[in-house]
Parts: structure tokens; sequence; C-alpha cells
């Protein structure tokens, strides 16, 4: 089955830190622009962090500008995201997602473009 598999959430309290692992299964990662979305109670899914396939450029949402950090090791077929200042508001369900699509598209951080979607990891920001 051709999809991403996260792991590495779980209970942090604020201004904790964390580390999130992606991994793709059945598909090679270094074909794919990769971004980490997320999902918190009672709202859509949205992105926050892009990594651009081949040169590895990232953008990141506002939101987590100077806290997250977004990483890629083809050779292990894995995205890593770096979380530090966490805060309650960065609660929710973890997903990464792999876009075919051209630079542009992808890096726009839309649903659409993205897929090979896990089941996510849960990340809880409480004290």
């Amino acid at each position: 089955q051709l999809q991403m598999v996260e792991s590495g959430g779980g209970l942090v309290q604020p201004g904790g830190s964390m580390r999130l692992s992606c991994t793709a299964s059945g598909f090679t990662l270094a074909s794919y622009h990769i971004g980490w979305f997320r999902q918190a109670p009672g709202k859509e899914r949205e992105g926050f962090s892009f990594i651009a396939r081949f040169s590895a450029n990232t953008s990141y949402a506002d939101s987590v500008k100077g806290r997250f950090t977004i990483s890629r090791d083809d050779g292990k077929n894995t995205v890593f995201l770096q979380m530090n200042s966490l805060k309650p508001e960065d609660t929710g369900v973890y997903y990464c997602g792999a876009s075919p699509r051209s630079w542009t598209l992808a890096r726009e951080m839309r649903l659409p473009n993205y897929g090979y979607w896990g089941q996510g990891t849960q990340v809880s920001v409480s004290s």
C-alpha cells in the first residue's frame, strides 16, 4: 500500500519539544514534495510546512515559523519535523502528504495536490 507512515507524537507540556517522523511506504520519497499538515479538533486539515524535492527548499506558515523545522533524508525515505516551543494551539493530529505536482502548486499546500496520506500521529500540548 502506498502511504506515508507518521510517528513520534504524544503528550508534551507547553514550551516543550517533539520530533515527528514520516516514512514513505511503497514508493520513493525523493521524487515528491512533502508537506506537513495538522488537524485540530473541530477544524479542517491545513498545511503548515513544506519541503521541496531535489532542492529541499522549505516554507512555513507564520503560526510555526521560527519554532518548527522540516527536513528530509531521502536515503531513509523519511521526512522529519522538529517542533520546539510548543503551544497548546499546536494540538492536533499531524499528517504528512506527498505531492508530485510542480513546486508552485505543491508549495500552496492545498489538500487536492497531496496524497499518500497515512493515519496521522496525535500531538497534544497541555500542562
